[in-house]
C-alpha cells in the first residue's frame, strides 16, 4: 500500500514504523514498518499480510481511499555503521521491515548476506529487491516448496561456522524465529538485533502496552525500540503478551466476516 503522508515521506529513517488505522472514529491501531518511501512524490511504503479484522479492512480498501489516519514516524531508527560482514535474516512478513535496514547497512558498504525464509513459495515476498541488495543470498521454505527446505536458524548456524564469521546480524519474523536465531548467534559472541512488533495503543510511550523486558529492565517498544539487543530480550515473556488478547482477536475477525456487507450497501445506512 502507498500511502500518501507527505511529512512522514519526508521524516522517515531506516528501522521507523507508523501506526495507522482504517478508520478515525473505531478502528484499532496497528504498527506498520515504513518499507520505503518518495519523498518527491510524498509517498509512504506500507506492506502487511491479512491475517485479522484490521488488516482486512486495510486489504479491502481501493486506490484513492482515505485511511483514518497516519501517525509517525515513530521509534528509533537503526543504527547503521560499517561492520564488516553482516546478515540479515527475514522470516515471514518481518522480510518487509528488514528491506530498509538492509538497504542502508549495504550502503554504509557492509558486505551483507540475506536469509529469507516464508512457510511457502507463495508467501515469500520481496525476493527480487533483496537480490539486488545481497552480496549472497539464500532462500528457505518451510515445505521445500522453494530454495531449501528448512528455517533459517539452519543457514544462519552454518554462516557463523564460517572461517570469517558474521559481525552483525539482523533478525525480524516472528518472535519464536527471533529468538532462536539469537540463541543460534549467542554462542559465537555476534551481535544480534531484532526489531519487535507488539501491542501497540498510541506509539509514543504513555499507555505502556507495547512493554517488554530487555536485561532485566522494562523498555517500551514504541519510543525505546523497535530494535533491542536480541540476546537480552525476554522472548517467553513476550510471546505471553503477544498471545494475551488472541481470542478477542479471532471474536472481532469473525464478527467482521460475518457482518461486513456484501452486496456494495453503505453499513451506515442500515438499521
Amino acid at each position: 500500500m502507498d500511502v500518501c503522508a507527505p511529512y512522514v515521506a519526508r521524516a522517515r529513517k531506516a528501522g521507523q514504523f507508523v501506526i495507522v488505522s482504517p478508520d478515525e472514529e473505531r478502528g484499532e491501531r496497528i504498527p506498520l514498518t515504513i518499507v520505503d518511501g518518495d519523498e518527491q512524490k510524498g509517498t509512504i511504503r506500507l506492506i502487511f499480510q491479512r491475517v485479522g479484522k484490521t488488516t482486512s479492512q486495510l486489504a479491502e480498501m481501493s486506490a484513492g481511499d482515505c485511511l483514518g489516519y497516519v501517525a509517525g514516524p515513530l521509534g528509533k531508527p537503526t543504527h547503521v555503521e560499517r561492520f564488516g560482514v553482516a546478515v540479515c535474516v527475514g522470516g515471514g512478513i518481518g522480510v518487509a521491515p528488514l528491506l530498509p535496514i538492509t538497504k542502508a547497512l549495504k550502503e554504509a558498504g557492509n558486505t551483507v548476506i540475506a536469509i529469507l525464509g516464508a512457510r511457502t513459495k507463495e508467501l515469500l515476498i520481496l525476493e527480487e529487491e533483496f537480490r539486488q541488495l545481497s552480496d549472497e543470498l539464500i532462500v528457505v521454505t518451510d515445505d521445500g516448496s522453494y530454495g531449501r527446505k528448512g528455517v533459517v536458524t539452519e543457514p544462519l548456524a552454518e554462516v557463523c561456522r564460517r572461517e570469517r564469521k558474521p559481525d552483525f546480524v539482523m533478525a525480524i519474523g516472528p518472535a519464536i524465529m527471533m529468538k532462536f536465531c539469537c540463541e543460534t548467534t549467542r554462542p559465537f559472541g555476534i551481535r544480534t538485533q531484532v526489531s519487535l512488533n507488539t501491542i501497540m495503543v498510541d506509539g509514543t510511550g504513555m499507555c505502556g502496552g507495547c512493554r517488554v523486558e530487555v536485561g532485566g529492565k522494562t523498555q517500551f517498544v514504541c519510543v525505546d525500540g523497535p530494535e533491542f539487543d536480541g540476546h537480552q530480550v525476554n522472548f517467553d515473556l513476550m510471546m505471553k503478551r503477544l498471545a494475551a488478547y488472541k481470542d478477542l482477536e479471532q471474536k472481532a475477525y469473525e464478527a467482521y466476516r460475518q457482518h461486513r456487507c456484501r452486496i456494495g450497501l453503505d453499513r451506515s445506512s442500515n438499521p
